[in-house]
């Protein structure tokens, strides 16, 4: 399972943001820097509006969403690379994520102390950037020099890192993460296998007050975030209100929507930064749906059919004949498999078919 790390300074609210993802009071949240020391790692479902009607249609009682993993990491502070804090712990659990959910503090709170003794979201960012990025310069040099002396024996593959080095040093020396520079394809996959911080994918997640929920758009710090965001790394940010979160983790469904429809909102934007992780992450969903169960399986964009087949069981993959494959949309406008049949949207799918989000699939195979 892919997963997505929550990083940002002590103190922004990531202990508190990872708790109202999985719905629980695993991690610690205190009013004080490093309450976070080992990672808290939970799996949180994705929100699907798609699985109730699915249910609906296969007349079932078992719903199962799909879900990905989040992991709460200690909070980085300036110097990090050089081990500072926690730094070679946080820096270390970064490492093993797939994608990173950058926390940052854009509300004014007294009470809540701010390690950089101000709030200043930008600055923030760049720190933690900072850091990620002087970490990378130290491990390419080192692979770097590995990678010469294959060079020298004629290793095309060392070769192709060296040439991927040389162009990824003098970007990382002014300060930019890797996941800014451009690349082709092949690049990309060289760069891939340096296992870079700074090349793994970021979404922000700007934390506000209960207040400014609402009217997110007049909070200015949630707006040069937000600018920031896209300008420097052409990354997504999501507006969330963790304070609201923690109120809601022991409320019902029911009561956390008359909660939130209280305070003028739909949502606190928790869904939609899972959502948006799970986009973030290269995942789409595709479905399942019977008696027994309606099931929503995680596959990665532009897998074909085969390999989707096997993100059930690799007998499926393996054994492989065809796929019966409808769109969600379709089945969910004509009510039925049966109708959908008749109406020549209910197809089959061989081998090179690439599965799109929210095809709703049978899959033949031999065993």
């Amino acid at each position: 399972m892919l997963k997505a790390g929550i990083v940002g300074l002590p103190n922004v609210g990531k202990s508190t943001l990872f708790n109202a993802l999985t719905r629980t009071r695993k991690a610690e949240s205190a009013n004080y820097p490093f309450c976070t020391i080992d990672p808290n790692i939970g799996v949180v479902n994705v929100p699907d509006k798609r699985l109730a009607v699915l249910k609906q249609i296969a007349k079932t009682e078992v719903v199962i969403p799909a879900a990905i993993e989040f992991v709460d990491i200690a909070g980085l502070v300036e110097g990090a690379s050089k081990g500072e804090g926690l730094g070679n712990k946080f820096l270390a659990n970064i490492r093993e994520v797939d994608a990173i959910v950058q926390v940052v503090r854009c509300f004014e709170n007294d009470d809540i102390i701010h390690s950089m003794g101000s709030v200043d979201p930008i600055r923030d960012i760049e720190i933690i950037n900072t850091e990620l990025v002087l970490a990378d310069l130290e491990s390419v040099e080192r692979q770097r020099e590995k990678a010469m002396k294959k060079a020298r024996g004629n290793d095309k593959e060392a070769q192709a890192v060296c040439t991927m080095i040389d162009k990824l040093l003098p970007h990382l020396n002014e300060g930019k993460p890797a996941n800014t520079l451009e690349v082709s394809e092949d690049e990309d996959l060289v760069m891939k296998g340096l296992h870079l911080l700074s090349s793994k994918s970021v979404i922000y997640a700007a934390n506000v007050m209960e207040d400014d929920l609402a009217d997110s758009e007049s909070n200015d710090l949630v707006s040069k975030v937000k600018a920031y965001a896209k300008e420097s790394q052409d990354a997504e940010c999501v507006v969330i209100s963790a304070q609201i979160e923690s109120e809601l983790i022991d409320l019902s469904s029911e009561e956390a929507a008359e909660f939130l429809a209280d305070l003028g909102v739909e949502d606190s934007g928790i869904s939609l930064l899972i959502k948006a992780t799970y986009a973030l992450l290269g995942l789409e969903t595709y479905f399942t749906a019977g008696e027994k169960e309606v099931r929503a399986w995680t596959f990665t964009h532009g897998m074909k059919a085969p390999q989707a087949a096997g993100v059930i069981h690799t007998d499926f993959e393996k054994g492989f004949i065809k796929a019966e494959v409808v769109s969600y949309d379709d089945l969910s406008e004509l009510g039925s498999v049966a109708a959908a049949r008749d109406a020549g949207r209910y197809r089959l799918e061989g081998k090179e078919y690439p599965f799109k989000d929210g095809d709703v699939a049978l899959f033949r195979f031999n065993n």
